[in-house]
This record gives C-alpha cells, sequence and structure tokens, in this order.
C-alpha cells in the first residue's frame, strides 16, 4: 500500500483548523486515507477530529497511507504545508 512519511508543517501542528482542510481533501479525494503518527495507530484522515487526537505538533513525523498513490501525495502535501498561514 502506498506511503509516505511527512513532516507537519502547520505551525501549532494538527488542530482544529488543517485538520478540517485535511479531512475536507480526503472526503473530496473519495478513498479512504489515514495518518499515523511515529510509532502509533493510523486513524481515519477523513475525520478532523481524529486527526486532531495524533496529537501532532509542528514538525512531527506522520505517515500518510493508502491505496491511491496520488492521494498519499495530495494529503501528504497538506500536512507538510503551513495550513494556518492561509
Amino acid at each position: 500500500m502506498p506511503s509516505k512519511t511527512v513532516t507537519v508543517g502547520s505551525a501549532v501542528g494538527l488542530h482544529a483548523r488543517p485538520a478540517a482542510i485535511i479531512a475536507e481533501a480526503v472526503v473530496n479525494a473519495g478513498v479512504p486515507v489515514t495518518l499515523a503518527s511515529d510509532g502509533g495507530e493510523p486513524v481515519d484522515a477523513g475525520s478532523a477530529l481524529m486527526i486532531m487526537t495524533l496529537g501532532a505538533a509542528k514538525g512531527a513525523q506522520v505517515t500518510v497511507e493508502s491505496e491511491d498513490a496520488a492521494a498519499v501525495d495530495a494529503i501528504a502535501a497538506l500536512v507538510e504545508k503551513d495550513l494556518d498561514a492561509e
């Protein structure tokens, strides 16, 4: 299964705003995507609440995984971006 490990880019981590943006992108992609913090259990990236349970701060390593390589690339790019700066 395609996966990519990336560094969280949002200034205060994956809190409500970035989590909502990522979850919306997953829903729009139409395929299941999971996120996992280093050594943690994967969570449904289509749920902002589940993303926030990761407690991923800026600079944390997060693994994005899906059957769809394009979805992995798209969601990984969002995790790496500072979504608070927009």
